[in-house]
C-alpha cells in the first residue's frame, strides 16, 4: 500500500530540527545529504561498510560496519529518528533490519522495484509508462526470443546490480552469436535485454514526495554521457516542447504516485525525434545530473530528501538561474599537470563553482566532484562548464 494512502496508519508528527538522521551508504549522496541535513538544523549518523568516506567525514555520528553486520544496523537503527540510503542495492535484509526501529525512506516497494532491471520495467507498463522493448533472459531459449523480438542493436544488463556502464554488454549487429557472447561475458546471470532506442536525447527529472503526496520535480534536465557515465546535465532543458516537458514532469509524477514514494526519486527519459519519451530506468534517492540543483535553486534534491525523510512536504524549489553540471573524474586528476587540477583557474570562470567529495585516490571513470556553471541561458552555463573543466588540466 503506498504510504500515502488515505487507508494507512496515520504518519507520526514531522521530526523537528535536532533530530539525527540514519544514513546508509558512505559516499558523496550521502555526504551531500549530511550538508543539507546541516543547513536545516539536523544531525547525521552514516552507517558505512568503510571508514573515511565522503559522508564518513561531515556525519555526526558513524558506524563502520558490514550491511549484513545485524547486531551493528539494530544499534545504528535505534539511535536515529528516520533512515534514508544513498544508493538502490541496500540489501533487503538491511533495510529491514533498520525498519524494525524507524521509518525507512522511500520505503521497501521503491527499494523492491528500483533494484532489479526486469522488475522495474514490469512496472513501467503496469503504470502506463510506455518504455522501449526488452525481454528477460534467463536461459539460451529466452536469448534466442530476445533476439527474435527485440533484435539488433540492443543492450543486456543485468537484472541486478549495475550502474555507469557496469554490468552491460553491447549487441552491435552479430544476431544471436554476438548476444550469447554478451550473456557468457555477465556470467550467464539474469539479465534484461533491451532493444536500441534511436532517440535525440537523453533527460532526467528528479522529484520529491511527501507522505501527503504532494510532489516537486526538476526538470526536465538535459544529459550527455562518455562511456556509459554522465558528463554534462543542463538545466532547463533547451530545444524541446513545452509539450515534450510536461510529458516528462507527469511521467515522473506517475511513478512517484504509483509506487507510493516517500522521498526523491529520479526517472531517466529518452527523447525521440517527435518529442515522445520512453522511460529507461529509476534510482530511489538523489541523482548526478540533479547536483546542479544545490547552486540553481533554493532547495536541492538533497534539501527534499532531508525534508521528506522528516515527514515534511517537499518545498517549493525556488528557482535561481539556468545551470550547467560536468562531472569531474579521475580522468582530470591524470591529465593535470602532476596529478593536480588546477582549481584556481576552474573557480575564476564567472558562476562557477567547484564541488568536490573528499576521495583520496583519484582513478579513471571514478566521481570525484563536479562543477556547477550559472549564466543567463543554460547554453551559455553549459559553455562555462566546459571552459571550468578544461581550465582544470591547464588547457
Amino acid at each position: 500500500m503506498p504510504e500515502s494512502s488515505p487507508l494507512a496508519v496515520p504518519a507520526s508528527p514531522p521530526l523537528g530540527p535536532g533530530a539525527v538522521l540514519g544514513m546508509l551508504g558512505g559516499g558523496q549522496l550521502g555526504r551531500m545529504f549530511a550538508d543539507a541535513a546541516h543547513e536545516l538544523g539536523y544531525k547525521v549518523h552514516v552507517f558505512s561498510p568503510v571508514d573515511g568516506e565522503p559522508a564518513c567525514q561531515v556525519a555526526d555520528f558513524k558506524t563502520i560496519a558490514a550491511y549484513d553486520d545485524f547486531a551493528a544496523l539494530e544499534r545504528f537503527a535505534a539511535s536515529v529518528a528516520a533512515v534514508s540510503y544513498e544508493f538502490e542495492n541496500v540489501p533487503a535484509a538491511t533495510a529491514a533490519a533498520c525498519l524494525r526501529h524507524a521509518p525507512v525512506r522511500p520505503g521497501e516497494r521503491v527499494l523492491h522495484t528500483c533494484q532489479h532491471r526486469l522488475r522495474e520495467k514490469a512496472f513501467f507498463a503496469s503504470a502506463g509508462i510506455p518504455s522501449g522493448k526488452w525481454a528477460k533472459v534467463a536461459t539460451e531459449d529466452d536469448l534466442r526470443a530476445a533476439v527474435a523480438t527485440c533484435g539488433v542493436p540492443a543492450v543486456m544488463k543485468t537484472a541486478g546490480g549495475g550502474y555507469d556502464g557496469k554490468g552491460q554488454r553491447a549487441v552491435k549487429s552479430g544476431g544471436f552469436a554476438e548476444a550469447l557472447a554478451a550473456w557468457d561475458a555477465l556470467k550467464r546471470v539474469e539479465c534484461i535485454y533491451e532493444a536500441f532506442v534511436p532517440c535525440v536525447a537523453e533527460v532526467s527529472v528528479v522529484a520529491a514526495r511527501g507522505v501527503s503526496g504532494k510532489t516537486v520535480c526538476y526538470g526536465p534536465i538535459l544529459n550527455t554521457h562518455t562511456h556509459h557515465i554522465l558528463d554534462l546535465s543542463i538545466y532547463p532543458a533547451p530545444d524541446f516542447s513545452d509539450a515534450t516537458k510536461a510529458e516528462a514532469v507527469r511521467m515522473a509524477t506517475r511513478a512517484m504516485d504509483a509506487l507510493g514514494v516517500v522521498g526523491v526519486l529520479c526517472i531517466e527519459l529518452f527523447v525521440m525525434k517527435d518529442g515522445s519519451l520512453l522511460a529507461n530506468e529509476m534510482a530511489p534517492r538523489p541523482h548526478n545530473s540533479g547536483h546542479l540543483t544545490i547552486n540553481a535553486f533554493r532547495r536541492s534534491q538533497f534539501h527534499q530528501q532531508v525534508l521528506t525523510l522528516c515527514g515534511f512536504d517537499p518545498a517549493e524549489p525556488g528557482f535561481v538561474s539556468p545551470a550547467a553540471m560536468s562531472n569531474l573524474l579521475g580522468d582530470v586528476w591524470e591529465a593535470a599537470p602532476g596529478g593536480k587540477p588546477d582549481f584556481a583557474a576552474a573557480a575564476q570562470v564567472p558562476g562557477v563553482s567547484v564541488h568536490l567529495y573528499g576521495k583520496a585516490e583519484a582513478r579513471p571513470g571514478r566521481k570525484m566532484g563536479h562543477l556547477t556553471a550559472l549564466a543567463a541561458t543554460p547554453e551559455a552555463a553549459a559553455d562555462a562548464a566546459r571552459l571550468a573543466r578544461e581550465r582544470l588540466t591547464g588547457k
